[in-house]
């Protein structure tokens, strides 16, 4: 957890661990990269929960920067002001942001929601034990790896590949940002959530989609439909 505020560390460390997580602090980015850069394969973190307002620079920057090498999932911690922030940061890859302030009963929900998404061993989900094609692209749920038109891995984060999974388990449904949002993180959809538009943005850009929408259509009012043909394998 990254936050410079030293009482928001120690209530949020004091309550995350009274629900079971092992919790390690930094007040700064530099103290956090630096962590990152001295720990073990096996010893990052299953998650960081990343303030956007930082003494040293703009978590929304550290988050970018991680990204660049990790797909360790972040949950940013932002103030309502910061919307422009908000956003920015699920384009560039957060996988999901709380609003200060905020109940710490809801960041636990969150933490739960992501590490759920983010985990690659899970059996009890419906789609691990599937493939799909399409558009030349094929979606392996078991390793939650997507594979392009040459054979070459895409990089998709976790709240990427479970929004597109909901797609494939739907071709041809047109699934409202209410709809999406529950499958993926089991959460209702705010006054001012965009988190589902960047999240098939970013989608769209991966597939190679953006500007054409010829795999994923935007629906005037109504949401977004997966228009391409389908195959599954079961395994």
């Amino acid at each position: 957890m990254v936050d410079d505020d030293e009482e928001i560390r120690k209530l949020l460390s004091r309550y995350l661990r009274s629900q079971g997580y092992r919790v390690s602090t930094a007040a700064s980015g530099r103290e956090l990269k630096d962590r990152l850069a001295r720990s073990r394969a096996g010893q990052r973190p299953d998650l960081i929960v990343l303030d956007v307002m930082l003494p040293d620079g703009s978590g929304v920057d550290l988050c970018r920067d991680i990204r660049v090498s990790s797909t360790i999932p972040v949950i940013l911690l932002t103030a309502l002001k910061e919307d422009v922030d908000r956003i920015i940061g699920l384009e560039i890859g957060a996988d999901d942001y709380v609003g200060k302030p905020f109940n710490p009963r809801e960041l636990v929900a969150r933490i739960r929601a992501v590490l759920r998404r983010a985990s690659k061993t899970s059996a009890i989900e419906p789609q691990s034990a599937r493939t799909y094609r399409f558009a030349g692209f094929h979606c392996d749920c078991e390793t939650r790896q997507i594979v392009g038109q040459e054979g070459v891995d895409v990089p998709f984060t976790a709240a990427e590949f479970d929004l597109l999974v909901a797609f494939l388990e739907r071709p041809g449904r047109v699934l409202s940002r209410e709809q999406l949002l529950e499958i993926t993180q089991g959460r209702a959809l705010g006054p001012y959530d965009r988190s589902i538009d960047v999240l098939v943005s970013r989608v769209r850009r991966k597939l190679g989609d953006a500007g054409a929408f010829q795999i994923l259509k935007t629906l005037r009012n109504g949401g977004y439909q997966l228009t391409v043909r389908v195959e599954t394998d079961e395994l």
